[in-house]
């Protein structure tokens, strides 16, 4: 009882087409995928403004450092010139 067979599904989707009609479910089906493209889009232009905000050194791979004050000392850099 609890589950549905392939034939329960076909009853489904006719009545579905015959409550709807097939036009009216292709622009459905056409607007969704408009939809999802767009959302994908969006989270691609999210994630370029993110990557153009913080560059990623290619010899590391790790994003660069910005320094807001030229003054500042970078402890690592100057722990390399000791040695």
């Amino acid at each position: 009882m609890g589950s549905m067979s392939i034939w329960h599904w076909v009853i489904v989707l006719v009545v579905v087409m015959l409550i709807f009609g097939t036009k009216k479910l292709g622009n459905m089906g056409s607007d969704l995928g408009k939809a999802v493209k767009g959302f994908k889009d969006g989270v691609k232009s999210d994630e370029e403004k993110a990557n153009a905000a913080n560059p990623v050194n290619p010899a590391t791979g790790q994003p660069t450092q910005q320094v807001a004050d030229k003054s500042t000392i970078d402890v690592e850099a100057r722990d390399k010139t000791r040695l």
